[in-house]
């Protein structure tokens, strides 16, 4: 049977290929505070795995999107703190893969997180099966683990929730033409932030169907944290919660 996806996070494989770049945090990716935004985190999670695919010499390195991601923030990253990142494979199903990182900081940051990337064919857009190639350089890490591709996140907004400014741009648009995954997570920083919430959290996000600029954002505070959806009126595609640890 296998395991809902992108929802634990498991310690680095026994054997089997893992993967470790380094990253410095720079003006770009801070807070007013200068604490590393969630959409930064979620930046370093997507490249590092870029790299990653890039470096083994995978054929299909840039076929991957994300359906679904868990981010854990132990300690906040820092202005100019730099990160060391290990990635590697830790589930696999028919089209799509599970990806662990571990983000660790020379002043301290503790960040981990887990997503399920869906392999693509890059001229249709469609789903395509992973190959012999695929199970040949990540199968090991794996270890046998199977994971699905269901949601888990209610993609039906509270009747309590809110209407929030949308926080994207054209510039936030990627090469197939929709909202980059990283970049959506602008929307749970945009709340963190103006909501005084701690960034010490676990934040996820699902990705229904690919969201565009022009859309929507819906938001429910309360105590626990917060729920967002955003999407065209009456159509989400995008779902977000997060829960601070303290």
């Amino acid at each position: 049977m296998s395991e809902l996806p992108a929802t634990e996070l498991l310690p680095l494989p026994a054997a089997g290929r893992t993967f470790t770049a380094e990253r410095t945090a720079r003006l770009g990716d801070v807070d007013p505070n200068g604490a590393v935004r969630l959409d930064a985190v979620a930046r370093y999670l997507q490249d590092v795995a870029t790299d990653d695919a890039v470096d083994a010499g995978f054929s299909n390195a840039m076929g991957w999107l994300v359906r679904r991601s868990l981010i854990r923030v132990a300690t906040p990253a820092v202005l100019n703190e730099r990160l060391e990142l290990t990635t590697f494979c830790t589930g696999f199903g028919r089209s799509w893969a599970e990806r662990r990182t571990t983000v660790r900081g020379a002043n301290g940051a503790e960040i981990d997180g887990v997503s399920l990337w869906v392999q693509i064919d890059v001229e249709s857009g469609r789903p395509a099966r992973l190959t012999d190639e695929f199970v040949e350089v990540y199968g090991e890490a794996a270890a046998g683990r199977t994971v699905s591709s269901k949601f888990s996140l209610d993609r039906s907004p509270s009747p309590d929730a809110s209407p929030v400014p949308n926080p994207f741009r054209a510039t936030d648009l990627d090469v197939f033409g929709h909202l980059n995954n990283a970049a959506q997570w602008a929307l749970a920083d945009v709340v963190v932030q103006h909501h005084g919430l701690s960034r010490a959290g676990i934040g996820e996000i699902e990705f229904v169907t690919a969201s565009q600029v022009e859309g929507e954002a819906l938001v429910v505070v309360g105590d626990a944290g917060f729920d967002a959806w955003y999407g065209a009126v009456g159509d989400t595609s995008t779902v977000l919660r997060w829960r601070p640890l303290t």
